[in-house]
């Protein structure tokens, strides 16, 4: 007969010395000397400016092309070094630094070499073509915030996007009122939120898959109706009316930040608002407990006397609303509605808010973040950069991928999310 004497003695974990912190630095290491090895030897020394302005004149952040070029991407080198060592505690920081020195190193590099008279970055112009850019993705990816903190993936905010600018337009032409347009286009967002609802929650359809088909499906039908009407008839279904520039006087004279954001549009304002009220919504209020409960634990939330398939249906619609004046910003502020002009934005926006961690201000950041590579990539267009234009065109994409597969880490999406509840 065998016995078994149990200890108490404690089991020694070996910590993998190539964890994430060291990983990213390594990858910032090597970027930063391809940095200054290559972006300083291709680069001019004449000047790389950074105007203040929305112009070549005026104050501006000057530096010679080559000394800039090796400066930042040392400066990349250095956080990656950082990382790698013991003391890389500060992960976030570290990783903004190495990322910042890295893309101005690289502008340094396009700046110098530009035409004359184009050797320049307009830093206004940037900064609001990026929050342009940007917008359709911040409320995509609120609109994704909201419900699968609830429980309920949301891969169908390409098609809340596209429907949303397809009612905007169309509803906005036909009644020559931009703000019926504006309610058009969050309707438009809500019914395939409102699909979505029926089939991941009431027929218990997997949620990833019905997300795809809804997106097939808004393809199909506005593409259809495009054809149809305003093909046919142009100026009575599409060619809706525009939201002009909103000014707020003393803040749009902060230099660059505010001919930037507060000489904008009325969805910037609406995307900037949305993201604080439902940030202290989600975790400052009773209706935030309640959908972070469902997320997380609906059987919980159930005994506890929440209405757990309720609440998931009127968040999934508010997600669709959101999502649909995201893509009334298309077609309510600068275009007329174009087949499928969202163009993969959708997924996009659901990537931001991976990376973005669920969170409403993540998701902003992360947003923008993908919103200044696309701006670069018009920019760099702009400049007749010697950078293909197709590579050009995939810097978004390209930015998306390096994001969520290199950056974003491990993260933990809400414990029920997808999982469709049955109530016993």
């Amino acid at each position: 007969m065998s016995t078994m004497i149990a200890t108490d003695t404690p089991v020694a974990v070996t910590a993998r010395f190539w964890n994430r912190t060291r990983i990213t630095g390594a990858g910032l290491v090597a970027a930063g000397a391809v940095a200054a090895a290559v972006f300083g030897a291709l680069a001019d020394p004449q000047e790389a400016r950074f105007t203040l302005s929305e112009t070549a004149g005026g104050a501006a952040l000057r530096i010679p092309g080559t000394v800039g070029a090796v400066l930042f991407g040392l400066i990349a080198l250095a956080a990656g070094a950082v990382l790698l060592s013991p003391y890389g505690r500060w992960y976030k920081s570290l990783l903004a630094v190495g990322v910042v020195g890295f893309v101005l190193s690289f502008l340094c590099w396009q700046i110098s070499t530009a035409p004359t008279g184009q050797n320049f970055m307009p830093m206004v112009n940037m900064v609001r073509g990026t929050f342009l850019l940007a917008l359709p993705l911040i409320f995509g990816s609120l609109a994704g915030v909201l419900c699968e903190r609830s429980g309920v993936v949301n891969v169908a905010i390409e098609g809340q996007l596209l429907m949303g600018a397809f009612a905007g337009a169309l509803i906005g032409t036909m009644s020559g009122n931009v703000w019926v347009g504006l309610i058009a286009a969050a309707f438009g967002g809500a019914f395939i939120s409102l699909l979505l609802a029926l089939f991941a929650i009431r027929y218990l359809v997997d949620q990833v898959v019905i997300g795809i088909v809804l997106n097939l499906f808004a393809v199909g039908l506005t593409g259809f109706l495009y054809e149809r009407l305003m093909q046919t008839d142009q100026p009575a279904y599409n060619q809706p009316p525009h939201f002009g520039t909103w000014e707020i006087p003393l803040l749009s004279q902060i230099p660059v930040i505010g001919p930037a954001l507060f000489r904008g549009n009325i969805f910037l304002y609406l995307a900037l608002i949305l993201v604080v009220v439902i940030n202290v919504a989600l975790f400052r209020t009773r209706w935030g407990l309640r959908t972070r409960s469902v997320g997380e634990h609906p059987i919980a939330a159930d005994t506890l006397g929440v209405r757990v398939l309720g609440l998931r249906y009127r968040n999934v619609l508010l997600a669709g609303m959101v999502a649909g004046i995201g893509g009334g910003s298309y077609t309510l502020l600068l275009y007329s509605f174009t087949k499928n002009m969202i163009g993969g934005k959708g997924f996009i926006a659901l990537a931001a808010m991976i990376f973005g961690r669920w969170s409403p201000t993540g998701a902003l950041l992360a947003s923008l973040f993908f919103g200044f590579a696309d701006q670069l990539g018009a920019y760099l267009g702009a400049i007749s950069s010697a950078i293909p234009s197709q590579f050009l065109a995939m810097l978004p994409y390209l930015a998306t991928l390096l994001a969520v597969a290199g950056l974003v880490g491990r993260v933990r999406a809400p414990a029920a999310d997808g999982k469709p509840y049955i109530k016993a």
